[in-house]
């Protein structure tokens, strides 16, 4: 059994191939091939743990079990991530273990990678500006999965800590050759951007309907528990929402609090990002259409990074193998 530390992970996984194996598995799972995945979740004082689990078949079966704690106020107070966890990779024909992992460079890499997908076929082929709502890790992730996908050249940074925006912008700037500027307000960012993304630990809502302009893609992501929120259910109820997995987003992600308000119901959903990436769902009809993609985030995108990481391990020989664990 092989062992990687993040930095191994970070090494051998890359963001456009990321994209791209994430891509696959939501192709697989809407086009029928074997997919399941589970979530199991606990909370916790101040934060919460969740054990995330699926299948995938590459070059060969995998599952993957991700057991990772997330704690928000663990950078301002501790100096620690905010998610902290594991990865286990199992051969899905023998149930033999293959690799314990890192899991924060995964679950960073992994989710960027998902709205990336969710961006590729649904956002404006010539989007060029975002709006980025929290500015941490994940921000950073999704400004690089962005930039794999479209043209991105201007972005506004707005967080409640305005020293993580400024970071923000020093990054966007220096490391991804982007434009950068925080805005006076939200809706001066918003109404110039076709892209947002919203990486918050919010329990209430950031984005409102008027803040949103027609043509817009938001990649809803810091909601994925059921006491986070990040979009207005009114703002859902106007859009075209796609989300990475249903029953997850209806328990857990910004779906819930707009089928909790009775603004919306399941059968409004568009369709799931399986289904959109498989061709078994139709995208954006029109230009003017708002679209939020509601991510929670799938343990298949899991199985697939670290299937990925684990096989590119194994060809150059990278991380400890300690051997069997029945041995």
């Amino acid at each position: 059994m092989r062992v990687l530390n993040s930095g191994e992970v970070a090494r051998l996984l890359d963001m456009s191939s990321c994209i791209e194996v994430v891509g696959d598995a939501f192709r697989a799972r809407g086009g029928g091939r074997p997919a399941p995945s589970g979530v199991l979740g606990l909370p916790l004082d101040g934060g919460s743990l969740h054990v995330k689990a699926a299948r995938f078949d590459r070059a060969r079966p995998y599952v993957a079990a991700k057991v990772n704690a997330n704690f928000p106020r663990n950078p301002t107070e501790r100096g620690l991530p905010t998610i902290q966890g594991v990865l286990v990779l199992i051969d899905g024909q023998t149930g033999v273990p293959l690799a314990i992992m890192d899991s924060a460079v995964i679950t960073t890499l992994r989710t960027a990678a998902a709205s990336a997908v969710a961006a590729r076929y649904l956002a404006l082929a010539e989007a060029s500006t975002a709006t980025f709502v929290g500015c941490g890790v994940q921000a950073r992730a999704h400004l690089s999965a962005l930039r794999a996908i479209r043209p991105i050249r201007r972005a506004f940074a707005l967080d409640s800590h305005g020293a993580a925006a400024e970071r923000f912008c020093e990054y966007a700037c220096v490391d991804q050759g982007v434009e950068c500027t925080i805005p006076a307000s939200l809706r001066d960012a918003t109404h110039q951007s076709q892209l947002i993304v919203t990486t918050t630990p919010s329990e209430h809502p950031v984005l409102y309907r008027d803040d949103v302009v027609p043509g817009t893609f938001v990649a809803a992501v810091g909601a994925d528990n059921a006491h986070k929120q990040e979009i207005d259910p009114h703002l859902l109820a106007a859009a075209a929402v796609v989300v990475d997995d249903l029953e997850q987003c209806a328990h857990g992600g910004d779906l819930h609090h707009a089928l909790a308000g009775l603004v919306m119901q399941k059968a409004d959903v568009r369709g799931s990002l399986d289904q959109i990436v498989a061709g078994t769902c139709e995208g954006r009809r029109t230009p003017a259409e708002i679209i939020v993609f509601d991510s929670t985030g799938v343990a298949i995108e899991d199985v697939a990074a670290a299937g990925l990481v684990f096989e590119r391990a194994t060809a150059a020989g990278i991380g400890m193998d300690i051997g069997s664990l029945s041995s």
